[in-house]
């Protein structure tokens, strides 16, 4: 099971590109693209909210639909897959069921990994995005979904994330976690809090080793 900003593309610089363009177009100043990664996990309305907070210029109430117009005409600007990912899905599929858990809306998600070329490791019914029936991360329901779509148990399920909101999903399923460091949402984990069994690689390679 897979998050995709941060742990299967590194997605920083569009996202942060389409938060600052609008930020700049209601009279706020851009914020470096760092901060703007530090404030994704929780869906495209979470990190418009914490965008306009951070810049203490009022949101609109369009907000939202605007951020999406304007990363829509980025997702795949400099969005790449991580070094090694596709050799690592290509490996792990022939021994086991892969899936996407994202908070992502969908039709961007698929976007990102047909443009990608990451769609063929994934069943279209295996991917999940933000806005579809089920809440989103860090409430278990989509990735209790998936398991079940396949037959396994939570123990027979490994959650590859790279922030707090993967981790606390994991935990709410009772699945096993892996944690991206190289993800961009790494910061937000409590690193000290996590146990002996939950996993933190640093390069997606080292899924092979697991």
């Amino acid at each position: 099971m897979f998050d995709l900003d941060g742990t299967l593309v590194d997605s920083r610089r569009d996202i942060a590109d389409a938060a600052n363009a609008l930020l700049v177009l209601c009279g706020a100043q851009a914020f470096p693209e760092e901060r703007i990664g530090a404030m994704v996990g929780d869906g495209a309305a979470t990190l418009v909210a914490r965008a306009f907070k951070a810049s203490g210029v009022e949101r609109p109430p369009d907000a939202l639909e605007r951020y999406l117009a304007l990363y829509e005409t980025r997702l795949l600007n400099h969005t790449r897959p991580y070094d090694g990912i596709p050799d690592v899905l290509d490996a792990l599929g022939r021994r086991a069921a892969l899936a996407v858990l994202t908070n992502k809306p969908l039709a961007a998600t698929r976007r990102i990994l047909d443009g990608l070329d990451l769609a063929r490791y994934f069943p279209a019914a295996a991917v999940l995005g933000g806005d579809g029936p089920f809440p989103r991360k860090p409430d278990p329901v989509g990735l209790r979904q998936l398991v079940g779509s396949v037959n396994v148990d939570a123990a027979s399920t490994l959650m590859v994330g790279d922030s707090v909101v993967d981790w606390r999903t994991a935990r709410a399923a009772a699945t096993g976690v892996c944690l991206a460091r190289y993800g961009f949402g790494f910061g937000t984990v409590p690193v000290a809090e996590l146990s002996p069994d939950e996993h933190v690689i640093d390069a997606p390679r080292q899924l092979l080793e697991l």
